[in-house]
C-alpha cells in the first residue's frame, strides 16, 4: 500500500522564548520562536522533500494560531492540530548559557498539549504514515498520555516503522520514577531510537556509552537501530550488527542547541526513508551519522529550530567541505 506520509509525529507545540539581547533599559529580551520537538523533526523532514503530518493541541490563542501557522507554512500537514478552548498555548522560556547549552522554564500548568484526547487523534495520519515519531513530553499526563497510547498501538497496527526520542525534560515531570517507566515504555515500542547522553545514563546508570547501547539493546530487542548524541563530541548509532561513531562538526558560529537533537532526529529518518533498517553496515552509519551531524551543526547556528532549519544544499556544502 502507497501511504500518504512519510513521517507523522504527536506531541508538544509550543512557544520557545529565547534570549536575544536586552533592551535600552538593559532588561532581557525574549524572541517569540515557534518550536515543539516533534514538529522540529517534522519541519527539517520537510526540508528534505519528504511529505509529513503532526498531531498535536494548542490553545485558541495567538500563539495557538502563530504554530498552526507556522506548521502549515513549513509545509506539515496540520490538519490533525486541535485547539482548546480554555487551556492556553505551552510556553517555554530558554535560557542559553556562553556554551550553547540551555536551561528550560516552563509554562504548563496546564498546557493546551497535554489536553489533547485519545478521541483526537485522526487515525487516518498514523494509518497513512511510514514512520511514526513521538517523545515523552506527550507521556507526562493525561489525557495525552491516553492519546500516545492509542497512536502507538494504531502505527504498530499500520505496520509504520515507529520512532521514539526520550526528550527528558526533569522540570515537566512530578516523579523522577514515573518519567523513568514511560521512557520504559516508549523505548519497548520503538524500532528507531535517538537517545541523548544524559538520557542513557538515567536509563542504565552507565556513562560508557558502548556499555549503555549494548544495556539497552539486549533489554530492548525491538530496537532496530540506536543513536547516542553526545553535544559536541558527536554521535554513535548502533544496530545488532554494527557500530558507528561520528565527531561533531566543530565550524564556529553556534549560538544555541535548540533544535539540534530534533534536526539529527530528522536527518536519520530521512535516511531510512530511502535505505530501510535491514542490515546496515558500519560504513552506511557512518555517513548517516555524518548527514545527521552536519544538519544539527546547522540548526545551532541560528536561534529557535521550525524556521531555522537548513536547506540539503547547505549540508551537502558542510560535508564537501570536510571530507
Amino acid at each position: 500500500m502507497e501511504r500518504m506520509y512519510d513521517v507523522t509525529a504527536l506531541g508538544e507545540m509550543l512557544i520557545d522564548f529565547t534570549e536575544n539581547g536586552v533592551s535600552g533599559q538593559g532588561n532581557p529580551l525574549f524572541e517569540a520562536n515557534p518550536g515543539g520537538a516533534p514538529c522540529n523533526v517534522l519541519a527539517m523532514l520537510q526540508k528534505l522533500g519528504r511529505k509529513t503530518a503532526f498531531i498535536g493541541k494548542v490553545g485558541n490563542d495567538g500563539f495557538g494560531r502563530m504554530l498552526r501557522q507556522t506548521g502549515e507554512s513549513a509545509g506539515i500537514d496540520m490538519g490533525g492540530l486541535a485547539a482548546d478552548e480554555r487551556v492556553h498555548t505551552t510556553l517555554a522560556f530558554v535560557q542559553t548559557a556562553p556554551d550553547g547549552d540551555r536551561d528550560f522554564s516552563f509554562y504548563r500548568g496546564p498546557g493546551a498539549d497535554m489536553m489533547l484526547s485519545p478521541e483526537e487523534v485522526p487515525a487516518a495520519l498514523i494509518e497513512n504514515a511510514k514512520i511514526f515519531h513521538f517523545g515523552t513530553l506527550s507521556l507526562t499526563d493525561e489525557p495525552v498520555r491516553s492519546a500516545t497510547v492509542k497512536a502507538v498501538a494504531l502505527a504498530r497496527k499500520a505496520g509504520a516503522v515507529i520512532s521514539f526520542d526520550p526528550n527528558l525534560r526533569p522540570p515537566l515531570w512530578r516523579d523522577m520514577y514515573v518519567a523513568k517507566a514511560m521512557i520504559a515504555w516508549g523505548l519497548a515500542q520503538a524500532d528507531v531510537v535517538k537517545i541523548a547522553d544524559n538520557e542513557l545514563e538515567f536509563m542504565t546508570g552507565k556513562t560508557d556509552f558502548d556499555a549503555g547501547a549494548v544495556e539497552l539493546l539486549e533489554e530492548y530487542s525491538n530496537i532496530r537501530l540506536l543513536n547516542v548524541t553526545a553535544g559536541s563530541d558527536g554521535s554513535y548509532a548502533y544496530t545488532g550488527g554494527a557500530r558507528a561513531f561520528v565527531p561533531a562538526f566543530r565550524l564556529g558560529g553556534t549560538i544555541e542547541t535548540t533544535g539540534a537533537g530534533d534536526t539529527f532526529c530528522a536527518a536519520v529518518l530521512n535516511y531510512i526513508l530511502d535505505r530501510g533498517l535491514n542490515d546496515l553496515s558500519a560504513e552506511e552509519l557512518t555517513a548517516m551519522l555524518r548527514f545527521a551531524n552536519a544538519a544539527a551543526y546547522l540548526v545551532t547556528t541560528k536561534k529557535g529550530a521550525i524556521r531555522s532549519m537548513p536547506e540539503r544544499e547547505q549540508i551537502d556544502e558542510i560535508l564537501k567541505n570536510n571530507e
